[in-house]
């Protein structure tokens, strides 16, 4: 079944993604800038999340069930206990991997301060310093089109039936080599910690904004943990990047960017 749109839109059709209905655009709307926050204030009463999407990036939907049943700290805690077994000889060895003559050497890396999992990273209240998750929202949306991100043009406007970000990607089915279920469980929790939103998915890309970045390093820690057991590829590999250098960098950032291969 359809679903009433908001007004203003430009051309689409509506489209099936698995059980769901969704409505994509024809083009990168030319007056997305102007059009994003509104659909971003309706989305509660309209029940309309708008995300922009490659139109080939739809592919096998995720039901909400499966992302209900991750039990998000065991998961985590385990995948940490097998990534710490795996990467701890790398950690522990301050020798530099060989590389080609001309090539600068990767940085040693000492890998997470701990030892066990230690747990998610705390909330961060709201407060009238923080803007709200829509404004965050759309600043990211216009810093990816001032700085010409490469693909975002071919994205589309989708309007997704869904009562937040993680539930639509779940709903499209993102076809990139992420796990799924367990990054959209892992994107609700981020958009009740942080105010995060999911702004857009191109190619196997991922950009969320964030309202309520962690403001101390120790909990930058805990989160970086998290973008690292998210498995995507570039979190601390591609480009190589000490573990403390990037969980530093996560301090005050309004805007996190994963890719798989």
């Amino acid at each position: 079944m359809s679903f009433a749109l908001p007004d203003g839109l430009p051309p689409g059709q509506f489209l099936t993604s698995g059980p769901a209905r969704v409505w994509v655009s024809d083009e990168f709307p030319h007056d997305i800038e102007r059009l994003w926050p509104r659909l971003l204030s309706e989305q509660t009463a309209c029940g309309l999340v708008p995300l922009l999407v490659w139109p080939d990036a739809m592919a096998r939907p995720v039901g909400l069930a499966d992302v209900d049943a991750v039990r998000m700290e065991e998961v985590l805690a385990t995948d940490f206990a097998e990534y710490r077994r795996r990467r701890l000889p790398f950690w522990v060895d301050p020798t530099p991997a060989p590389v080609p003559e001309g090539v600068e050497p990767w940085p040693h890396d000492p890998g997470p301060p701990f030892e066990q999992w230690p747990g998610l990273a705390p909330q961060v209240p709201a407060t009238s310093a923080n803007p709200m998750p829509e404004e965050a929202a759309a600043s990211l949306l216009a810093w990816l089109i001032e700085t010409g991100q490469f693909g975002l043009d071919e994205c589309r406007l989708v309007l997704v039936p869904a009562r937040r970000g993680s539930d639509a990607l779940a709903s499209i089915g993102w076809s990139a080599e992420a796990p799924l279920p367990l990054l959209c469980a892992l994107l609700r929790s981020w958009e009740d910690r942080f105010g995060a939103q999911v702004v857009a998915v191109f190619g196997s890309e991922l950009h969320v904004s964030v309202a309520r970045p962690p403001a101390e390093a120790e909990h930058a820690n805990l989160l970086a943990l998290e973008h690292v057991l998210s498995t995507a590829n570039n979190i601390v590999d591609d480009p190589p990047m000490p573990f403390p250098e990037y969980a530093t960098g996560l301090v005050g950032r309004t805007s996190w960017t994963f890719w798989w291969d």
